[in-house]
């Protein structure tokens, strides 16, 4: 296994206590309607249908297709008004992953995870993704997409001095790193026709 990264690596230029930064909702989207659909057509074809999800980082919408139809989706982000109003959630949790990353669930306890534009703000990512694999059950999917995004002051050092193709190495990184994660494959998506917010994500899959 690599060194792990740097401490230094995970600063920021805001340190402040995150639950500060987001105390208010903030009920925009932060990707175009482009990347929305896309992300959309992503979790369709990696997640599976009538499952059990959790929607980390989660805030007021959470982008998944109709067509999965899930049976349950758990939110974990840190503004609850947000949350409370997705109407993709079945429940919330307030949760704070840079101040503790263990997750508040039993081990196995999902068929499938999501992190939607929001890895870039992770102190602690790899012990995220360790929590994210003891939660969910074998052969379940954890599907981390990004595009080129972010709140400058609250986006961890490495971030912000990656290109986009580091971001998606980056990553794949964290899903190796924390050991257990397999089949892991990376998507890039570009919009042909005109300018569109770029999408990227990181797919693993949970060792059995």
């Amino acid at each position: 296994m690599a060194e792990p990264l740097p401490p230094d690596f995970f600063r920021r230029l805001d340190e402040d206590d995150d639950a500060l930064f987001y105390s208010f909702p903030r009920f925009v989207v932060h990707i175009d309607d482009w990347a929305i659909q896309t992300i959309g057509e992503i979790f369709q074809e990696h997640l599976p249908t009538h499952a059990v999800l959790l929607d980390l980082m989660s805030s007021w919408r959470s982008h998944l297709p109709p067509a999965l139809s899930p049976a349950e989706v758990v939110g974990l982000g840190l503004n609850r008004a947000e949350m409370e109003d997705n109407p993709a959630l079945t429940s919330v949790v307030v949760h704070d992953l840079n101040r503790d990353p263990r997750l508040p669930f039993d081990d196995r306890r999902f068929q499938g995870a999501t992190l939607t534009v929001s890895i870039q703000y992770l102190i602690r990512p790899v012990e995220v993704f360790s929590e994210v694999a003891r939660v969910l059950r074998g052969g379940a999917p954890f599907v981390v997409s990004f595009s080129n995004r972010m709140f400058p002051t609250k986006a961890v050092w490495i971030w912000q001095r990656s290109s986009e193709a580091q971001r998606v190495e980056l990553v794949r990184r964290y899903f190796e790193d924390c050991g257990g994660f397999e089949r892991i494959q990376t998507i890039e998506r570009q919009c042909e026709h005109g300018y569109a917010d770029p999408v990227y994500a990181v797919v693993g899959v949970k060792r059995d």
